[in-house]
C-alpha cells in the first residue's frame, strides 16, 4: 500500500511539473528551436503521468497516452537533427526514426488487442512488451547520438534536456526489462518510474532556463549503428512472433519446432554476417539509398592521413599505395613510377609481381599526364571505356585479373606516377563521387612523392657539398707536396754533387711518392676526364693482366680467344678495377671473383661474377648507380656510378643480375670492333 501511494504522489507531482514546462518552452528565446513540438511533448508527458496516477499503468488509455508521448519526443529529436543547416536531412535519419515510430504504433495496437478477452491476449501482451522494450532501446540510441553531437556544438541547456531524456529512457528500459522477465508492473517499479519522471522534469526545467545552440547533425557511424540495432531488434521481434506461432500451431511438437527454428535462424544470420561479400553489398546499398554521399569524408580522410603518416609501419611507397587502396576497400595495389617518360613498376602492397613487365609504359604515362583521367580497367576489358583510355591501357594490365582502376598521381601538372588498385570483394563501376575522391587523394599522395624526391635531391646536394669540402683539404695536401718537390728541384741544381743531399733527396722523393699514391688512390675514383675516342682494343690481355694482379682473389674462368672491342683502354681498365674491387669486398675470403670474356652477335661481353651477399631488386633498380649510395658501411658509392658513366661514354652499357645471399654478376657490354679490324 505504501508503494502504491508513493507511486501515485510521484506521478501526480511529475504531471504537475511537466504541465508547467510547456509555458517555459514557448517563452524560450535565443537560437531557433522546435518550441511547439517541445511544448507538445512536455504536455503529453504530463498527460501520461496523470493517467498513470489516476487510472493505472496497465489501462489502455494510459498505454495510448504513453504512445503519444513517445511519438512526440521522437518528433522533437528528429527536428533537432533537421537543424543541421541542410536543405533536407539524410534519408537514414528519417528511416531510423520512422522505424522506431512504427514499432511504437505496433506495440500500442497489441496492447489494445491484449486488453480484449481472447485466446491470443497473452501472446499479444508478451509481444507488445517486447516491442516496448525495443522502442526504449531505439530512443536511447537516438538520445545518445544527439548528446554526442551536442557535446561539441551546443551549450549546457540543451545538453541538460537531452541528458534528462536519456536518463528517463534508461529507467524505462530497465523497468520494461524487469517486466519482461516476469516482475509485475506495480509497486516499486512504478515508484522508480515516477521518481525518474520527477527528475526528468526538474532537469528539463533547468535546461529551459539556459540558452544554447540547437543545431546538430547525425554522423554516418551513428546512423549505421542505429540501423544495426534496429535490425537486431526486428530480428528478435520476428523470432518471438515465429516462436509464439509455433507454440500455438505446433501441438505436441511445438518445443522441438521452436528449438529447430531458433537454431536455424541464428545459424543463417551468423553465416550472412560473417560473409565479407554480403557485408560489402549491404554497405554499398545503404550508402547508395540512405545517404546523399557514399563516403564519410571526415573519417576517410583521417584514416588516409594516418596511413600516410605512419613511417614505422612500411616504406613511404607502400604506405601511399595502401592509403589509396583503403578508400575503395581494394585488397591490393601497385605503384607505377614515372621514369624517363614511362611508367615502371615500383612498390606493391599485396600485389603479385610475377607477371609485371620489365619495360615501362610510355603510352600510358603520356595519356595520364595529358588528360589526368582515372582509367577503369574493367570498362576497358568490356569495350565500354573511352577510346583514348583503351588505347593507353597496356596489354599486361588487361590480362591481370586483379587490375581494377588506374589513378594518376599529378603534382603541378607533372605526372610523378600512378597507382593500380586491385579489385575489391564487391566490384562496381565508379561514379562521380569515386572519381572526385580518388583524384583528390591522388594529388595528395603525388605531393608526398614529389616532396620525398625533393628531400632525396637535397640530401644528395648536401653530400656533394660535404665531398667538395673534403676535396678542398686534399687539394691543400697536394699543394704542400708540390711545394716540397719544387724546393727539392731548386736545391738539386746547387747540391746535386753532395752525396748526403742526394740521399736526402731520394728519401724526400720516396715519401712524396708514397703520399701522392695515397692521394691518387683516394682521388682516382672521382676522375672524369676522358678525351680519347673509343678504338679497337684487345680485351683478353686486359683481363689477363687484371687477374694476374691479384691471383688469389681473381680468376679468369673463360675467354681464351682474342676479342676486339671499341673502347678506351684506360677508361675500360678503370671501369673493371671498380667492379672487381667491389666484388672482392662483397665476397668471402675463400670465394674468388671470376672474370669471363665472351661475345654475342653485336657486343663484346666481360662478366665480373662474385658469390657474395648480393643485392635486393629494389636496391639494384633505385640506388645502385646513384652517387653516394652504397651497400657497404661508410662507402661513398661512387665506384659503380663512375663505372656506368665510363661505359656509357664508350657507347656500352652495364647490366646487373643479383640475388640476395647468392651473389652478383656485373656484365659490361661493349660494341665489337668492325670486321676489318678483327681480321687485322
Amino acid at each position: 500500500m505504501l508503494a502504491a501511494a508513493l507511486s501515485l504522489w510521484l506521478h501526480a507531482l511529475a504531471a504537475l511539473l511537466f504541465a508547467l514546462l510547456p509555458f517555459a518552452a514557448l517563452r524560450t528565446g535565443g537560437a531557433p528551436l522546435p518550441r511547439r513540438v517541445l511544448a507538445a511533448a512536455l504536455a503529453l508527458t504530463a498527460l501520461a503521468a496523470l493517467a498513470t496516477a489516476g487510472i493505472g499503468a496497465e489501462d489502455v488509455v494510459t498505454r495510448l497516452a504513453e504512445a503519444l508521448r513517445t511519438l512526440a519526443w521522437l518528433a522533437f529529436l528528429l527536428l533537432l537533427h533537421r537543424r543541421a543547416g541542410e536543405p533536407r536531412p539524410p534519408l537514414a535519419l528519417d528511416t531510423v526514426y520512422g522505424v522506431v515510430a512504427l514499432v511504437t504504433i505496433a506495440a500500442t495496437a497489441l496492447d489494445m488487442i491484449a486488453a480484449q478477452p481472447s485466446a491470443i491476449a497473452g501472446n499479444a501482451a508478451s509481444v507488445a512488451l517486447l516491442l516496448h522494450l525495443l522502442v526504449s532501446v531505439g530512443a536511447l540510441v537516438m538520445v545518445q547520438a544527439l548528446h554526442s553531437a551536442l557535446a561539441h556544438t551546443a551549450g549546457g541547456g540543451l545538453r541538460w534536456t537531452v541528458a534528462a531524456l536519456g536518463g528517463f529512457w534508461l529507467t524505462e528500459f530497465a523497468i520494461l526489462t524487469l517486466a519482461y522477465l516476469g516482475v509485475p508492473l506495480t509497486g516499486l517499479l512504478l515508484v522508480a518510474r515516477g521518481t525518474a519522471l520527477v527528475c526528468t522534469a526538474a532537469a528539463m526545467g533547468l535546461g529551459l532556463q539556459r540558452r544554447g545552440d540547437w543545431r546538430v547533425r547525425m554522423s554516418r557511424t551513428v546512423a549505421y549503428q542505429s540501423l544495426t540495432l534496429v535490425a537486431v531488434g526486428a530480428y528478435f521481434v520476428l523470432l518471438a512472433l515465429a516462436t509464439s506461432a509455433l507454440a500455438t500451431l505446433g501441438g505436441s511438437q511445438a518445443r522441438l519446432l521452436q528449438t529447430a527454428f531458433v537454431f536455424g535462424a541464428t545459424a543463417a544470420i551468423l553465416t550472412l554476417v560473417s560473409n565479407s561479400a554480403v557485408r560489402g553489398w549491404v554497405k554499398v546499398k545503404l550508402a547508395k539509398h540512405l545517404f546523399r554521399h557514399r563516403y564519410d569524408y571526415r573519417a576517410e580522410w583521417l584514416r588516409f592521413t594516418e596511413t600516410l603518416g605512419a613511417p614505422g609501419a612500411a616504406p613511404l611507397d607502400q604506405r601511399i599505395v595502401r592509403a589509396l587502396a583503403d578508400l575503395t576497400d581494394s585488397p591490393s595495389g601497385l605503384l607505377l613510377v614515372a621514369e624517363d617518360g614511362a611508367l615502371v613498376a615500383g612498390a606493391g602492397w599485396h600485389w603479385d609481381r610475377a607477371a609485371l613487365p620489365l619495360t615501362g609504359d610510355a603510352a600510358l604515362a603520356t595519356h595520364l599526364e595529358t588528360t589526368g583521367r582515372i582509367i577503369e580497367v574493367d570498362a576497358v576489358r568490356l569495350d565500354q571505356a573511352d577510346a583514348a583510355d583503351a588505347g593507353a591501357t597496356p596489354d599486361w594490365m588487361r590480362d591481370t585479373p586483379a587490375a581494377w582502376v588506374v589513378v594518376p598521381l599529378l603534382h603541378r601538372g607533372t605526372l610523378v606516377g600512378a597507382i593500380l588498385l586491385g579489385r575489391p570483394v564487391l566490384a562496381r563501376r565508379l561514379d562521380w563521387e569515386d572519381f572526385d575522391l580518388l583524384k583528390a587523394a591522388g594529388r595528395q599522395v603525388a605531393s608526398y612523392l614529389a616532396e620525398a624526391r625533393a628531400q632525396e635531391a637535397l640530401a644528395e646536394a648536401q653530400r656533394f657539398d660535404e665531398f667538395n669540402r673534403r676535396f678542398a683539404f686534399l687539394l691543400h695536401d697536394i699543394k704542400n707536396l708540390v711545394s716540397q718537390l719544387a724546393l727539392t728541384a731548386r736545391n738539386a741544381e746547387r747540391h746535386a754533387d753532395n752525396p748526403a743531399f742526394r740521399a736526402d733527396m731520394i728519401a724526400t722523393l720516396r715519401d712524396s711518392s708514397d703520399r701522392l699514391n695515397a692521394l691518387l688512390a683516394r682521388l682516382g675514383q672521382h676522375h672524369r676526364g676522358r678525351s680519347e675516342p673509343p678504338r679497337p682494343t684487345p680485351l683478353l690481355p686486359l683481363v689477363q693482366r687484371l687477374a694476374a694482379r691479384q691471383p688469389a682473389q681473381v680468376k679468369l674462368v673463360s675467354g681464351a680467344e682474342p676479342v676486339l672491342a671499341l673502347a678506351e683502354p684506360g677508361a675500360l681498365e678503370q671501369l673493371l678495377v671498380h667492379l672487381i674491387q667491389n666484388a672482392i669486398e662483397a665476397s668471402p675470403a675463400d670465394a674468388p671473383v671470376m672474370l669471363a670474356l665472351a661475345t654475342d652477335k653485336e657486343s663484346a661481353i666481360i662478366d665480373v661474377i662474385d658469390r657474395g651477399c648480393g643485392m635486393s631488386p629494389g636496391f639494384v633498380r633505385n640506388r645502385l648507380f646513384k652517387p653516394f649510395t652504397s651497400s657497404k658501411p661508410g662507402g661513398f658509392g661512387l665506384g659503380t656510378f663512375e663505372a656506368q658513366q665510363l661505359a656509357q661514354g664508350m657507347g656500352g652499357r652495364i647490366e646487373v643480375r643479383s640475388r640476395e645471399g647468392e651473389g652478383t654478376r656485373f656484365r659490361v657490354a661493349l660494341r665489337l670492333a668492325p670486321a676489318v679490324e678483327q681480321a687485322a
